[in-house]
């Protein structure tokens, strides 16, 4: 977002959620008037008991009147603050959680390319400063916009109904005080855009730094991200020291014009107490309103402030919210009509991230229903993205790629989706037990759980976890070795008994004996329903019914492993490499 993109506009999307809290705000409002009602009316008493007292005839009795008013004036003021906060406050506060649920919901709504693009740590600054940021505009900013409305009207009334003559010399600094608060304000949006920016970057590093722990103990590399995060939290001090400055030259400006109205009330207001055109009450309660006054002048530098701010960071959290998804389901989904013969069906796909640079070029194959398919080729050879476009977690070209005989472009998304059991490359983990992992997104029973982590064969390692099923396993399985959460990942896809089941190299880092443990175990679990295997070794696809070998996004050879065993192609070769390292 741009600084000279700044504008209240942005507030317009409040507009739904400002209305539904109307009566709360409306109540809150009569509430803050009424305490501007009842603290204007307090100089009042002050001038009466002053004049009473200046006349050298009263009563004790008067007085005492005069301190109970008072005492039930200040006891308005009390409660109605209360309310006013209440409503005000409390309405605020429920905006921003609406609002952060509904960034949160936008977000899992928006496709893969858009985390591709945008790094975790800004979005999450988003959700959290940015939405405080607006969360004050339409709490305290409105208080303070209303509050400095009604006070200011309300008090330039009565002090010029007091005296106009000596009110009009008092106001002359005010004509100042309003230049440097349409100042304040043309700046501060733009000083405090470069303050959330410079937030994200320093959310951005932490992120990073913990989310890669391993590799930065691993090679040593903590004083590099420690330089890192000084960096950027230097970034983060410089701008908000910029908005300090803007602040340490506006109130001290703002006071010291406020502190001129009183040297020029007490010079014209005790020349006109003297000439007797003023009661020495009047010139109290003038002085106590000028006092009160300053309130609001200051007040508009606040609601000035945190109006220019909670823009800015509207700006940026509509910036999310105003993203599209690039990969949506159609508008009327269709089922399809009869069970297909093949479960995918690819018919010359060509897919590229970047234009020019085709990452599939040309492919075209059938997966019969219940087949078990291995997929082999180099690194950067296009498997995953292959995969990726069954799901559409990428978008294939329309009619390209078809499951259950229906272009993926015609499924429902979620229906699509859930015919599917991925695990990804990375075998990402959450921060959760062992079983919360596999069970996640699923109600299981626990016979279910502990078929499926027989199937994974991680069964056998439960009795090395300190709490068994309920073992923490930290944020992306940090206490786990990469077999582990390889097979705890394989158990979470094989518990929801996907109609078609997607291993992305998911035993890699699993050692020979168990991996032959898990095959056998798939085969026989499997039998009839689709499976399709990324690996890069033979031995995991020699159970295949056919095997994929893709070569720079093509097509290089297809078939039963048998058969390319005896084509003397890629796959015969790594398959002799292979068998020679076991034998070395």
């Amino acid at each position: 977002m741009e600084e000279n993109k700044i504008s209240i506009k942005e507030f317009k999307t409040l507009l739904p959620y400002l209305a539904r809290y109307r009566t709360r705000y409306i109540l809150g409002f009569i509430c803050l008037v009424s305490v501007d009602g009842a603290s204007i009316a307090i100089p009042q008493f002050t001038r009466r008991a002053i004049d009473l007292v200046s006349s050298g005839s009263f009563a004790m009795r008067d007085i005492t009147t005069l301190g109970l008013g008072m005492i039930g004036v200040m006891t308005i003021v009390c409660f109605g603050r209360f309310l006013w906060r209440y409503f005000i406050h409390g309405s605020s506060r429920r905006i921003e959680t609406e609002l952060r649920q509904k960034l949160f919901e936008h977000l899992l709504s928006l496709s893969y390319d858009y985390y591709q693009k945008n790094k975790i740590g800004d979005l999450m600054a988003r959700a959290t400063n940015d939405l405080n940021a607006v969360r004050e505009s339409i709490g305290m900013g409105l208080v303070a916009l209303l509050d400095g409305t009604v006070m200011t009207a309300a008090i330039l009334i009565i002090i010029f109904m007091q005296d106009a003559r000596t009110a009009a010399f008092a106001l002359l600094p005010l004509p100042l005080i309003t230049l440097i608060i349409l100042f304040f304000g043309s700046v501060v949006g733009k000083k405090f855009m470069r303050a959330q920016q410079t937030y994200s970057a320093m959310s951005d590093t932490v992120q990073e730094t913990f989310a890669g722990i391993r590799v930065v103990k691993s090679f040593v590399k903590e004083w590099w991200f420690i330089k890192k995060f000084a960096d950027t939290n230097d970034d983060y001090l410089d701008a908000n020291m910029a908005l300090v400055k803007l602040f340490g030259l506006f109130f001290p400006l703002v006071t010291f014009l406020s502190g001129l109205t009183s040297i020029i009330l007490l010079l014209v207001g005790g020349i006109r107490v003297v000439e007797g055109y003023m009661s020495p009450g009047d010139l109290m309660a003038m002085f106590s309103y000028f006092q009160m006054l300053i309130w609001p002048l200051m007040g508009a530098g606040f609601v000035v402030n945190m109006i220019q701010r909670g823009a800015a960071s509207l700006a940026r959290v509509n910036e999310v919210m105003n993203t599209k998804p690039s990969i949506v389901s159609p508008a009327m989904p269709k089922t399809p009509a009869q069970e297909a013969a093949n479960a995918v069906e690819i018919r010359r796909l060509s897919f590229a991230y970047t234009e020019g640079k085709p990452v599939l070029d040309d492919v075209s194959l059938s997966i019969p229903r219940g087949s078990m398919l291995g997929i082999l080729g180099r690194t950067g050879s296009g498997k995953s993205t292959l995969i990726k476009t069954f799901t559409r977690t990428v978008d294939p070209p329309a009619g390209t790629v078809l499951v259950n005989g229906q272009s993926v472009q015609d499924w429902d998304l979620r229906e699509l989706r859930r015919l599917f059991g991925v695990t990804p490359q990375d075998s990402y983990l959450f921060s959760d037990s062992i079983k919360g992992n596999i069970a996640y997104g699923t109600v299981s029973n626990e016979a279910t759980l502990r078929k499926a982590a027989a199937l994974s064969a991680i069964d056998r390692d439960l009795g090395e976890f300190a709490n068994g099923w309920d073992t923490i396993i930290g944020e992306r399985g940090l206490t786990l070795s990469g077999g582990q959460k390889q097979r705890v990942a394989i158990s979470r896809a094989l518990i929801r008994d996907p109609e078609i089941l997607i291993l992305d190299d998911s035993l890699s880092a699993v050692d020979a004996e168990t991996e032959r443990r898990i095959l056998n175990a798939l085969i026989e679990e499997r039998r009839g329903k689709t499976t399709i295997i990324i690996s890069h070794r033979v031995s995991t696809l020699r159970n295949a019914d056919a095997v994929l070998v893709l070569d720079a996004g093509r097509v290089a050879e297809y078939g039963a492993p048998s058969v390319l065993i005896e084509q003397g192609g890629f796959y015969a070769k790594l398959a002799a490499l292979q068998q020679l390292a076991q034998e070395a």
